[in-house]
């Protein structure tokens, strides 16, 4: 589809700057613009490549101030970032959508299913499923026994989502991720090093509204539920273990890791291979660094680093020293040197 200036500055409420009737069909990187293209700077360290760039119009913030003229159309925006991604949204809605049911999908008979479903080639839905309106299924998706999924929601390739688990309204879930596999849960028999299996025969209960990247594994709680809560946003390879409860708008970051029975917060944001040891709390708004090991419960809106983590204040204090490290070790060494020299003079 083609776009004017016009025509894009009034759907994001933006002011044009050059020539409304410049036309795009494509969106491109502002470093690598092509004519025909729309391009956005919303990050000043890219601000150089406005100069140069080949793309038809680029989506500027109000604030953003040029050194130099530009050749691309400029459409001012309130946040340049976001008004890329409601344009992102627009195309993406505007695409043809995945429609029907594969002849090679296997759907129960006691399962239902709602208005408009996608399923793909070698689709399973088990017994007593219950999927709402406008549900995409893609190719090899397994939707276990008496599984909920709300509508609109979207799910892809080789997803595994197992029995008793429920999935909200409006959720993306990427190719891989495993949903109610079994916790992690063995009991060390007495008078014995072996140990046995403890069932798990909870579920997983996914809100409205959650996307989950790729390959990641939400276990089963071992009673009860493990909880993802409205809006949570995964990325790709994280474990989320037994019984683990996720707040509203929480984000988590790829390679994360929490361990059994730990509740993390609302808006709570844990940074790529950041790990939580099991039966803990983490407060509503704290932000838990990339690599940071969090061994105790934190307060709300903390902030940590480190393995393991602590406030994030003393540990730049304590790197500040750090780095000092190797200088202290020659200035102890050499104070050594001469004591001994005085020592032996004496």
């Amino acid at each position: 589809m083609e776009f004017t200036a016009e025509q894009i500055a009034t759907f994001l409420n933006g002011k044009i700057e050059g020539d409304a009737a410049a036309k795009v069909n494509d969106v491109s990187k502002i470093e690598e613009g092509r004519p025909g293209t729309l391009a956005f700077l919303a990050n000043l360290k890219y601000e150089k490549y406005i100069y140069e760039t080949e793309a038809t119009i680029v989506l500027v913030s109000n604030d953003l101030v040029l050194e130099k003229d530009v050749k691309a159309t400029l459409i001012r925006v309130k946040d340049a970032y976001e008004a890329f991604a409601s344009l992102l949204d627009l195309y993406e809605q505007s695409k043809p959508k995945k429609t029907g049911i594969s002849p090679k999908a296997s759907i129960a008979a006691s399962a239902t299913t709602g208005k408009n479903l996608y399923a793909g080639d070698f689709v399973y839905i088990g017994e007593d499923v219950h999927i709402g309106d406008n549900v995409s299924l893609y190719p090899q998706v397994f939707i276990g026994d008496h599984v909920t999924i709300g509508d609109n929601t979207k799910i892809y390739p080789g997803v595994k989502v197992l029995e008793e688990c429920q999935i909200g309204a409006n959720c993306i879930i990427h190719a891989g991720t495993v949903i109610g596999s079994d916790g992690f849960g063995f009991a060390l028999e007495q008078d014995s090093s072996s140990r046995r299996k403890v069932p798990q025969v909870g579920n997983v209960v996914i809100g409205n509204d959650v996307e989950i990247g790729s390959n990641v594994s939400i276990d089963r709680a071992t009673m009860g539920s493990t909880k993802i809560g409205n809006g949570v946003k995964m990325d790709n390879l994280i474990q989320i273990a037994h019984n683990v409860e996720i707040g509203d708008n929480s984000v988590v970051i790829a390679q994360a890791g929490v361990a059994g029975s730990t509740k993390v917060g609302k808006n709570v944001i844990l940074a790529a291979q950041a790990g939580l040891v099991g039966h803990i709390t983490i407060g509503d708004g704290a932000i838990i660094a990339a690599q940071s090991g969090v061994n105790h419960s934190l307060k709300e809106k903390a902030i940590v680093l480190g393995s393991p983590a602590f406030d994030i204040r003393e540990y730049r204090k304590s790197l500040a020293i750090f780095k000092q490290l190797p200088d202290l070790r020659y200035t102890l060494m050499q104070l050594e040197k001469d004591i001994k020299e005085i020592k032996d003079s004496i």
